[in-house]
C-alpha cells in the first residue's frame, strides 16, 4: 500500500503577470544540481490560453520559491498552427547534454471544443531556453492509430530506446446533449525521441462503464519493474479526477491496482474536490509527489509523501 502522507500547496499563481492569472498544471520536475530543482507546469492568462512557466526549489525546503519564470517557457504558436490557443509542458528527459521538453499544443475547434497534438522543444544551454522541434506536432500527430487528440506524453530512454506512453482521445460522444470526450493510455516506440512507431497498443483501458478518461501517465522503472501512475474518472460514486496506480514488467500490458494508492481529497481547501495529474519523484531516499487539486489545476500544486511501513 502507498501511504501518501499530504505536505502542503507549494505553488499557486497570483495573476502577477498577464500571462500567469491562474493554474499550475501538469507538474513536470527537472532536478538540477545541489538539490536545486526546477517545476515546470501550465499557466492560464485572462482568456484562458496556457503556456509553460517554472518555478525553482530548494529541495530542503520546498516551500520556498526561489525563483519563477518572468516569461513564457514556450510561447503560444502562431495563429492557425496546432499550438495557438495553449501549451502545456508534460515531460522532460535530459539526453546527451540536452533537454527534451514534450508539450501538448492545443487548438479550438468548432464541431468539438478542442484538438490536440504532441510537440517537443530541445534545450543545448542547460534549460535557458528551448527551441520547438517544429512548428507543427512533430511527436505525436493526427493518424489513423490517433485521429482525434493525444495528450500528456512522458518519456523513458532504455538501451537507446525512446518509450513514450501518451492519452489518446478514441471517442467523442452526446451523452446527456452534451459532449464528452474518452481517452485511454496508449504506447509506442523511437529511436530518435522524435519519430515515434505507433501501433495502438493500449496500456490502461476502461476499467467500467463510468471511466472515460485517463489521463497524464508518469512512468518510471523499478528493481525490473514498470510503474505508472495516472489519473481516472469517474466511478459510480466519484465523479471527479483520481490517482490510481498499475505495474508492468514489458511497459506494454499492465495491471491495473489502483486501490494501492492511499491519497484522496482532504475535507476542505486546494485539494478537496480532486487530485490529479501527480508527478514522482525521489530524493534522499525518500519518495514523494507532486499533484493538483481543485479545477485542474487551477488552485496549484502541491506535495505528498510516501510513508513506509504505515
Amino acid at each position: 500500500m502507498q501511504n501518501w502522507k499530504k505536505l502542503g500547496l507549494i505553488f499557486s499563481p497570483n495573476g502577477e503577470y498577464e500571462w500567469m492569472k491562474t493554474h499550475a498544471m501538469m507538474p513536470v520536475m527537472d532536478l538540477l544540481e545541489n538539490d536545486l530543482a526546477r517545476i515546470y507546469f501550465s499557466t492560464r492568462d485572462s482568456k484562458g490560453r496556457s503556456q509553460g512557466a517554472y518555478i525553482e526549489i530548494n529541495l530542503n525546503d520546498p516551500f520556498k520559491i526561489l525563483k519563477i519564470s518572468d516569461e513564457p517557457v514556450l510561447k503560444l504558436g502562431q495563429l492557425g498552427a496546432f499550438d495557438d490557443a495553449g501549451i502545456m509542458p508534460t515531460c522532460i528527459v535530459n539526453h546527451d547534454k540536452k533537454k527534451y521538453l514534450y508539450y501538448n499544443g492545443w487548438t479550438l475547434g468548432k464541431n468539438v471544443p478542442f484538438f490536440s497534438f504532441n510537440g517537443v522543444a530541445i534545450s543545448e544551454d542547460g534549460g535557458n531556453s528551448f527551441v520547438k522541434k517544429s512548428r507543427g506536432p512533430a511527436v505525436l500527430f493526427s493518424n489513423e492509430v490517433d485521429p482525434y487528440s493525444t495528450f500528456a506524453p512522458t518519456v523513458l530512454i532504455e538501451n537507446d530506446v525512446w518509450k513514450i506512453w501518451y492519452v489518446s482521445l478514441i471517442k467523442w460522444v452526446y451523452e446527456d446533449d452534451k459532449l464528452k470526450h474518452y481517452y485511454n493510455i496508449r504506447y509506442a516506440e523511437s529511436s530518435d525521441g522524435i519519430n515515434f512507431k505507433r501501433e495502438g497498443i493500449v496500456c490502461i483501458d476502461f476499467a467500467n462503464k463510468y471511466e472515460y478518461a485517463i489521463a497524464r501517465p508518469f512512468v518510471l522503472k523499478e528493481n525490473g519493474i514498470y510503474k505508472m501512475w495516472y489519473s481516472v474518472r469517474e466511478s459510480e460514486n466519484i465523479k471527479t479526477y483520481r490517482i490510481g496506480y498499475a505495474e508492468s514488467e514489458d511497459g506494454k500490458e499492465w495491471i491495473r491496482m489502483d486501490s494501492e494508492v492511499n491519497l484522496d481529497v482532504s475535507e476542505s481547501g486546494w485539494d478537496s474536490e480532486m487530485i490529479e495529474y501527480s508527478y514522482i519523484f525521489d530524493f534522499k531516499g525518500k519518495r514523494y509527489m507532486l499533484y493538483n487539486g481543485n479545477e485542474y489545476g487551477k488552485s496549484g500544486v502541491g506535495l505528498a509523501v510516501m510513508q513506509f511501513g504505515s
